[in-house]
């Protein structure tokens, strides 16, 4: 996994292309240096992890790659855009490439979750209501939350309003999903479900993930590649990896 993909001949590996692709970066956060000399790089079909304690650096590399941070040094491409050279107005086009999980679910408790879901496709110009309508039925079925699609959010436990989100981060086929502590605030059990969710969606559609962490549990049960946030440097770490293809 990572670097090379086997396909249909035994053997035979594809390189497969960088979704993401920094180097010797500058990750800061307003003035403050984050993350200094970053290399760092997402191929299709990678599920990447970025591991450390809280304040890290590993929220705000991710508030980089969406741009909600701006880059300021270095080199970084995310998705087929330079970062360096990204605009205000080009940022809602970047993130309609990316799914995006929060922490703390980020729904609004004033309408149901068909009606949360149906608000992101308006806003990102869907106009058909058929095709609205199926699409939201299929990132539920995706999250086996079907059955709730009336429900609002104060009528669901944690893990399912967590499952709503990645639903949400679904709607638009998105080339890389980001996710930020998404079991942060859920318990062992739920953590364990929600983690079995996000990998059995990334085996399915080989949709490139990162996932920040700082429950180091979670790279023996789920293979992946590691990243290492700490001292203000990031770097990987192979010790741990176990390839997913064999």
């Amino acid at each position: 996994m990572g670097e090379a993909t086997e396909i249909n001949n035994p053997g035979v590996f594809k390189i497969m292309p960088r979704v993401v692709d920094i180097k010797n970066a500058t990750i800061m956060h307003h003035d403050h240096v984050v993350l200094e000399n970053v290399n760092f790089e997402v191929r299709k079909g990678d599920f990447v992890y970025l591991i450390g304690r809280t304040g890290s650096g590993k929220s705000s590399l991710l508030k980089t790659l969406y741009g909600d941070l701006p880059f300021k040094s270095g080199t970084a491409d995310v998705c087929g855009y330079n970062l360096s050279a990204l605009k205000r107005s080009d940022v809602p086009n970047l993130r309609r490439r990316l799914g995006i999980v929060f922490q703390d679910f980020q729904l609004l408790t004033d309408r149901s979750i068909f009606d949360n879901l149906e608000f992101v496709l308006k806003a990102i110009g869907w106009e058909d209501k058929n095709k609205i309508k199926n699409t939201i039925e299929e990132s539920l079925a995706m999250v086996k939350l079907q059955d709730k699609i009336r429900k609002f959010p104060n009528q669901l436990s944690g893990g399912e309003q967590q499952r709503v989100a990645i639903a949400r981060a679904l709607l638009n086929h998105p080339e890389l999903i980001l996710a930020d502590e998404p079991t942060g605030n859920l318990d062992p059990e739920t953590t364990d479900e929600i983690m079995d969710l996000f990998y059995s969606i990334f085996k399915e559609t080989q949709t490139p993930m990162v996932f920040a962490t700082h429950n180091y549990q979670l790279i023996e049960k789920y293979p992946g590649i590691i990243y290492m946030c700490g001292y203000n440097c990031i770097s990987r770490d192979d010790s741990h990896f176990k390839p997913m293809y064999q």
